[in-house]
């Protein structure tokens, strides 16, 4: 099975990612270099893997690095809007500044529910980076914590999107762009 063979169109190029990446640890490097406690990188697993890896290698300020689970789709292509998390923080993060980084943000349902988990574990401030926004499906708006930003990496429509650590059951996380995952595929 050849996985570029399932994919519609590219939207974001290898290239195009590492620029971006490129500018947005830039970007936090510059956001967050005045801080006297390092700020904590948390990635939501698994979709946002290969994207945490890659931004914390452009951000030059020691950070610490931890994971969380949070389960919405299941083996779907919508969210059920009821995230639930699987798998919580190792690392305490009371008073230090939180910088999620997520896959992509559509519904909102899940950085609301993050974003509920760590203001109860008294962070100083929340931010969101996320490789992917998708406003068009936005249902749930949620509000970033003390002085916390929102980074995006792109804008994406509303297509069922694959690669670059985002997924359909499991599979096309590997590829190293993100691409229209082809109706037929996911809707067999």
């Amino acid at each position: 099975m050849d996985m570029n063979d399932h994919i519609e169109k590219i939207l974001f190029t290898e290239q195009q990612i590492s620029e971006r990446v490129f500018e947005l640890g830039s970007q936090i490097t510059r956001d967050f270099k005045a801080c006297t406690v390092p700020p904590v990188i948390v990635g939501v697993a698994t979709g946002a893997l290969l994207f945490l890896a890659d931004l914390v290698r452009k951000i030059h300020l020691p950070v610490t690095v931890d994971f969380v689970r949070v389960e919405s789709y299941g083996s779907g292509t919508v969210s059920n809007g009821q995230p639930t998390i699987s798998s919580k923080l190792k690392v305490d993060v009371r008073g230090c500044h939180v910088i999620l980084v997520e896959d992509i943000v559509d519904t909102g349902s899940t950085l609301s529910c993050l974003i509920d988990y760590l203001k109860t574990k008294g962070v100083s401030s929340i931010s969101v980076c996320t490789l992917l926004d998708k406003p068009a499906r936005r249902k749930v708006h949620f509000k970033l914590v003390g002085k916390g930003k929102y980074y995006c990496g792109f804008e994406c429509p509303d297509d069922f999107v694959v690669g670059y650590g985002l997924d359909y059951g499991e599979v096309y996380r590997n590829l190293p762009y993100v691409g229209v995952l082809k109706p037929e595929i996911y809707e067999r």
